[in-house]
């Protein structure tokens, strides 16, 4: 919204800028903006992170060792204390009504200048027994020099906060001004949508979410919120896709049955149930008259590219050209191998399209390209180039879609007059998370393991269990096999004592490998040194592979058996799930060994990996452990969506936003009734950039 620049005296507006808020002024109105906070409006959606529950707080006198406190004191005395190893600690003794306790925060005599003698403190942690009874504070609030009648049972809210402006200042800029601006809210969400959530309205949330009565009442109000950001973002995502599929027409495609059933009888093996409901959703789209945008998600191995394969030959048997692009040379080479073999008895032969290729073999694919004869090309970013011109593309795929930015997508789609595009994916997000996320487009998942797939015995060893492992890898390339050797940095570094890549390929192939053909691999080597280690090690002329996680994705090995991960901790579970699925492609037992020593914390989050291989299932809990981090982020959907949802957490109370956001614009699919106008409003105002960026998907 625009900020007033201007203020009658004594008169608060929501647009009005903080700056004039009594207690703010320029250099707090400075700080409040590095937060987001420009307008009264949006320090009352500055909401509160955490809450401390100052009702149950504990007498100082009934505190035990062994068990977590809660008490609220006055600071009596105060210092730092210097160790024998140079650890200097701050130590302060509070006193209430029952009794006194020292509280110690190691490593933090910086308190010293903030703490003073006098203040009143609320502190949480557990207690211990050093030279008598002593609180450690895994948490504290400086209360100042009274207890702000948290005595009574004050819920206290703790704000995100920045340098120069503390949460204690934010929280009483925002009480000092709470009854004013609460009743300038409007509310702009329909009774019915509020019903079917069961969420406050604005103003009683906002009330809650900043003086809450309790931590549970907290939470009410603040699930009102999170409703309206996922209910936005439904609405956001499906009024875009309407405009896609209204202003871009694609082809009707014939379901003709006769490359696709050619191919159907040619297979080796038979499609799962997935694969068979992904293409019915595939085919009806691409028989329609409007462009296909389609998300096809899936777990290592599920048979996403052959999927992709049926739907190309839907393409081809209706006479136009198909395209599929990967990330990597490494990759498209692969595709083009598979797919291949798969078409042969069909007489069908791909056209590799990738930059290294020879002048006279790019010649003779860009003649192919521009002919009018239908097609299938399989290639790199070189699809993409302006020497790359297709006569009559009418359907692409884009694999490891996340591998590709916006601007590469849509550079593919437009190689041709509209065609069909299907994006592919071996992230697997649970569906209702993709359909938050991916919600312009329309999404199939294929959560079934194709028969045949071989299971990978997967176990976590201790560090002292090192020297059996690595026999065991030994024997295992004594067979003939292949394994994998994975570190989480290339080089060693003082800050760390992880080991790095580069140091155990030298250690690893004079010693226990010593014999062995063991390569090096990570992001520093050079992109075409990196494909040739890689296409030697696929071609079974390295037996061991030491690397970082640039052979996340990519590669298949049906003879490698065995990946090794050296600090497993440092990987995200998902990212673990990809490593596995390097191994287990072939007809051999393989196995996914994690070595290393971790703490209590790090191995419960591993041992969700060690049981299961869903990699849906270990989404939904790395999700859950680490967040969204960039999966989401602004390089692939261009605007930061959620500041107070958790898709994750809130998982119910999204698919109530869905089923609202359906209803509202089957009743009103522009947002022209007046009934809608806040909400038409609000989304032009948070959301100005995203429906232009979703348009391209």
């Amino acid at each position: 919204m625009p900020a007033r620049t201007e203020a009658r005296p004594g008169k608060i507006y929501l647009d009005m800028p903080v700056t004039y808020l009594k207690g703010v002024g320029p250099a707090r109105a400075e700080a409040l903006r590095r937060l987001g906070v420009v307008t009264a409006r949006d320090l009352l959606f500055h909401i509160p992170h955490r809450y401390e529950d100052a009702s149950t707080i504990n007498p100082i006198s009934s505190l035990e060792p062994g068990m977590d406190g809660t008490i609220i004191g006055r600071v009596i005395s105060k210092g730092i204390i210097p160790t024998r190893r140079g650890l200097r600690i701050f130590q302060a003794v509070l006193k209430d009504d029952t009794g006194m306790i020292e509280a110690s925060w190691p490593g933090q005599p910086f308190l010293d200048r903030t703490i003073e003698k006098g203040d009143m403190m609320l502190l949480t942690g557990p207690v211990r027994f050093y030279h008598g009874r002593q609180l450690q504070p895994r948490e504290y609030i400086h209360l100042g020099k009274d207890d702000e009648g948290v005595k009574g049972g004050k819920v206290l809210a703790v704000y995100p906060a920045t340098e120069g402006l503390s949460f204690k200042v934010i929280r009483g800029i925002i009480d000092a001004h709470l009854d004013t601006l609460l009743p300038l809210l409007k509310e702009y969400l329909p009774d019915d949508a509020l019903r079917l959530a069961g969420v406050p309205p604005l103003g009683e949330a906002m009330r809650m979410v900043h003086r809450p009565q309790s931590i549970a009442e907290g939470a009410e109000g603040r699930s009102r919120l999170a409703f309206e950001e996922l209910l936005f973002v439904h609405i956001l995502h499906r009024r875009a896709n309407a405009l896609v599929r209204e202003k871009r027409h694609g082809i009707a495609f014939e379901n003709k049955r006769e490359l696709t059933t050619a191919l159907k009888q040619a297979l080796p093996f038979t499609l799962t149930n997935a694969q068979t409901t992904a293409l019915r959703e595939i085919v009806a789209d691409m028989a329609s008259d409007r462009k296909m945008h389609r998300l096809l998600q899936g777990d290592v191995g599920s048979g996403k590219t052959i999927v992709a394969l049926f739907a190309a030959l839907l393409a081809m048997e209706n006479g136009y050209q198909a395209a599929i692009m990967a990330p990597t040379e490494l990759l498209a080479e692969q595709h083009a191998r598979t797919l291949t073999g798969l078409l042969e008895p069909l007489g069908i032969e791909p056209i590799l399209v990738t930059g290294s290729l020879k002048s006279a073999a790019r010649k003779g694919a860009a003649k192919k390209l521009a002919s009018n004869a239908p097609l299938l090309a399989i290639g790199t970013h070189a699809l993409i180039q302006e020497g790359a011109v297709f006569g009559r593309l009418g359907f692409v795929t884009i694999d490891e879609q996340h591998r590709f930015g916006v601007e590469h997508r849509a550079r593919m789609s437009a190689k041709g007059d509209s065609p069909d595009v299907l994006l592919m994916s071996a992230t697997p997000i649970p569906r209702s998370l993709a359909l938050t996320f991916y919600g312009d487009l329309d999404v199939s998942t294929l959560d079934e393991r194709p028969a045949g797939r071989q299971p990978v015995t997967t176990v976590m060893r201790p560090e002292k269990a090192r020297e059996r492992v690595l026999e065991f890898v030994a024997r295992e390339t004594e067979k003939g096999r292949q394994a994998y050797v994975v570190y989480p940095v290339i080089e060693e570094s003082e800050k760390t004592d992880l080991k790095a890549a580069t140091t155990m390929y030298e250690l690893l192939s004079a010693g226990p490998f010593a014999g062995r053909v063991v390569a090096l691999i990570h992001g520093r080597v050079p992109a075409d040194e990196r494909e040739k280690i890689m296409r030697a090690f696929r071609d079974g002329k390295i037996d061991i592979l030491v690397s970082t996680t640039v052979i996340e994705v990519g590669i298949d090995v049906a003879n490698a058996t065995v990946m090794l991960i050296e600090h497993p901790e440092r990987f995200g579970l998902s990212q673990l799930h990809q490593l596995r699925g390097r191994v287990g492609r072939g007809a051999e037992a393989s196995y996914c060994i994690l070595l290393g020593d971790v703490g209590d914390e790090a191995a419960e989050r591993l041992r969700i990996f060690v049981d299961t291989d869903d990699g849906f299932e270990i989404a939904r809990a790395d999700l859950r452990l680490r967040g969204m981090g960039n999966l989401f982020g602004q390089e692939q959907s261009g605007e930061a969506t959620f500041r107070i949802a958790d898709p994750v957490a809130d998982e119910a109370l999204n698919m109530k936003a869905r089923a609202a956001a359906e209803i509202l614009l089957e009743g009103d699919p522009d947002l022209a009734m007046r009934d809608n106008a806040g909400i038409r409003k609000e989304l032009s105002s948070r959301y100005a950039r995203a429906l232009e960026l979703f348009r391209v998907g």
